[in-house]
């Protein structure tokens, strides 16, 4: 990126940022603003602007780009703009280039949205001040096998795919870890996805014998495979991943089906107070806002905690237990959050719950 063009940037950055000015901690807000991730980014400044305004510190919002040659013009805004800490960054090729400049200023960055483990690595082994609320990538994959492990173990369980990338990745993935552990699926199989009906797919697995069956694959298939299975008086119970969390159409969920998933934070008890108030105030807490809101709260007490015992911000991120509006958070000494975000819950009328509270 030539000088030019890169000051070029910078001076749209600036622009593009606003300040809200007040006493206390001066966070920056790094989400974008515009293009196909404008709506995210609308989420994240607003949950973390709702949040900082509350605590009456200062907010500083960038535009972010979402390529790495902007990353290092993100950087400088939020260094001209005197930000203590940065949050938000929906993607991963704005932290590659903001990361180096911002260790330099001593300005820790927490992601709400970047999964990529490699991220991670680069950032520890580089000494970047990179902190993730959001899962890591292999998180999802983790929490299945728990939940299989602690609920179907004795079960004949069956894995199944939809061919796609994200698919075949979280199955292979979840068989590898259970086969480590003694557990062999009776039955695993690819299917074709965006089909009106699965019977034959149902056959084969009471064929094979399956109760049980991890499907790795979109909602409306999962939903699709439910309705065929009642239909031909096949008891299935299904479980599928993250990707549940989508609309229940065009067919809709049968209850009892199970996902792998994060919860909906708006219905957390811990959010309850914070979504009241962004409800009145005219806000849905949905998406990315609550994470933005709890991402504030964590970076405002660690620079209040910093400035007070004299240490840099980074060090008061790791291994403090912050109480947040998605709930209890502490990051570890690998600046990951030290419990998995995933949640087993259970469709029940038109919502999914926690499986524990599920009625039976």
């Amino acid at each position: 990126m030539n000088v030019l063009r890169r000051t070029s940037l910078l001076i749209s950055l600036l622009l593009a940022a606003g300040s809200s000015h007040a006493a206390g901690v001066n966070i920056g807000i790094v989400a974008p603003q515009d293009g196909n991730f404008a709506a995210l980014g609308a989420q994240i400044t607003t949950g973390a602007n709702f949040q900082l305004q509350a605590q009456r510190d200062s907010a500083t919002v960038v535009d972010e780009p979402c390529t790495e040659d902007g990353g290092h013009a993100v950087a400088e805004a939020l260094i001209s703009a005197k930000a203590q800490v940065a949050i938000g960054f929906l993607c991963s090729e704005t932290l590659a280039g903001a990361l180096p400049r911002l260790k330099d200023a001593g300005i820790p960055v927490i992601t709400v949205s970047v999964r990529s483990h490699i991220a991670m690595e680069d950032a520890l082994k580089n000494g970047w001040p990179f902190f993730r609320l959001a899962p890591v990538d292999n998180a999802e994959a983790a929490m299945v096998v728990d939940a299989i492990l602690k609920h179907w173990a004795a079960e004949p369980m069956a894995l199944i795919e939809d061919g796609t990338i994200h698919g075949r990745e979280l199955v292979e993935a979840v068989r590898n870890a259970l086969e480590e552990k003694g557990l062999k699926p009776v039955f695993t199989d690819t299917y074709r996805p965006g089909q009106e009906q699965q019977i034959a797919l149902v056959r084969r697995l009471k064929k094979a014998g399956a109760t049980h069956v991890f499907i790795g694959g979109d909602r409306s298939d999962v939903a699709v495979i439910a309705r065929d299975a009642r239909s031909e008086n096949i008891p299935l119970t299904l479980m599928g991943g993250d990707a549940m969390r989508a609309a229940n159409q065009p067919v809709p969920l049968t209850d009892g089906v199970l996902a792998v998933a994060l919860p909906d934070y708006a219905s957390l008890p811990t959010a309850q107070a914070t979504a009241q108030a962004m409800r009145t105030n005219g806000t849905e807490p949905d998406g990315y806002i609550l994470p933005a809101a709890a991402a504030a709260l964590i970076a405002s007490q660690a620079a209040e905690s910093a400035k007070a015992a004299n240490k840099p911000i980074a060090d008061k991120l790791i291994g403090t237990a912050f109480q947040t509006p998605i709930g209890p958070i502490t990051f570890d000494h690998n600046h990951e959050l030290t419990e998995n975000p995933f949640r087993l819950l259970e469709w029940r009328g038109n919502a999914f719950v926690p499986l524990t509270s599920a009625s039976n």
